[in-house]
This record gives structure tokens, sequence and C-alpha cells, in this order.
């Protein structure tokens, strides 16, 4: 569990689209309370996720080759097979212009509010799905698998602590230097989703396959 937790975790603070979006609120004109809201909302919907599946599972996780066993393996092979047929798609699709989406012109007048529904419609759901999954193997009762879920919302959402806290102390170093990474990220955007969707996809592909058959 502790293994697939830290590779999902690492994917979906990597990913692409989110962190554009996330600089482009810390730039705007009140950045540093709307990124607040953002990751705030972020984490948050990380934390309700895991919350959600501890309720559903009592804290404690069904038997090894149980019926709920097998079915929450299935779900993160079928999640892994459709993250790997999602990345073959957008690697065969023909290449579009790099551009900021539509709702970027409207990211300075944005309030705090906005700024937190923007953090929930951006958030991987098909990879926090994943996390979810391999969240039904935690045992409230042990303090690891306590310190593995935190440790888990929290790489998730360390790619925007880290531009926050960047942003608040050096305000205009981090000004300059996250737009140069917000225009690397667009330039690489599709490379970066088809890797990531692939990579992740093969891991819980393979993984949960191996414990089907284990």
């Amino acid at each position: 569990m502790v293994l697939d937790l830290v590779v999902i975790g690492a994917a979906i603070s990597l990913g692409p689209l989110h962190n554009s979006a996330f600089i482009l609120l810390l730039s705007s004109p009140r950045g540093v309370r709307q990124g607040l809201a953002f990751l705030l909302s972020w984490l948050a919907n990380m934390v309700a996720v895991i919350a959600c599946v501890m309720l559903l599972t009592g804290g404690q996780p069904p038997a090894r080759h149980s019926a709920p066993s097998a079915a929450v393996t299935g779900v993160k092979l079928a999640i892994g097979l459709a993250l790997v047929l999602y990345g073959a798609h957008r690697h065969r699709r023909p290449p579009r212009p790099h551009g900021p989406p539509r709702w970027a012109a409207r990211i300075d007048n944005a309030t705090p509010a906005a700024a937190a529904g923007l953090a929930w419609l951006l958030q991987p759901w098909a990879l926090v799905g994943a996390g979810a999954a391999s969240a039904v193997d935690a045992k409230l009762s042990t303090l690891g698998d306590w310190l593995a879920l935190t440790g888990y919302c929290l790489l998730a959402t360390l790619s925007l602590i880290v531009m926050e806290m960047y942003t608040v102390w050096a305000p205009a170093a981090a000004n300059a230097r996250l737009d140069a990474l917000r225009s690397r990220l667009e330039q690489h955007q599709e490379q970066l989703v088809v890797t990531l969707s692939l990579l992740l996809g093969l891991w819980l592909a393979a993984r949960s396959i191996a414990q089907l058959v284990t």
C-alpha cells in the first residue's frame, strides 16, 4: 500500500495542468490569497476522499483473496488500463497549438471561492480514485498507516505547497521563475500527460495483476 501511495501521490503532484493554473493564480493581483484557497481546497479534497474510504472500511482492510479485496484490485486494474489507453490516445492524436485555456483570462478577477472551486475541477480524479483504492488496505489501528495516508495527501499537494511558500518568501524571484516554469509546462504539457498516464497506468495494471494471480 505504502509504495502505491507514494507513486500515485508523486504522479498527482507532478500533473502539469493544475500546476500551470496554480502559477497563474499566484501571478494575479491577490495571488497569495487565491493560491492559498486553491491549495487548501485541493488538500481538503484529498483528505475527504481518504476519510470516505476509512468510513466505508471502518479502518480495517478486507481480508486477502476475499470478494471485496478482489473488487478493489479490479478497480485499480481498470483505472490502470484506462490510464494506459488514455495515454496512448493522447500520444496518437495530432498535436494541438499551445496556449492558455479559456478560463485563464478570468483568473485575475477570481475570488478565493472560485479558486477553491477550480482546485476541485482540476483534481485528477482517476488518480485520486487509484489512491483511494490503495488506501482501502490501510489499518487505522497502525501508526504507520496513519502516517502513510497523511504523507500521501501531503505528497499529492507538495508542488502547490512549495510554490505557495516560495511566493510568500520571495515574491519577486518567484514570479519570474514560476512564470518560466509555467511556459515550460505549457510547451511540454502533452508529453507530460502522456508519460504520467502511461507510467502510472502500467504500474497500477502490473501491481493489480500480480495481486490477483498470487
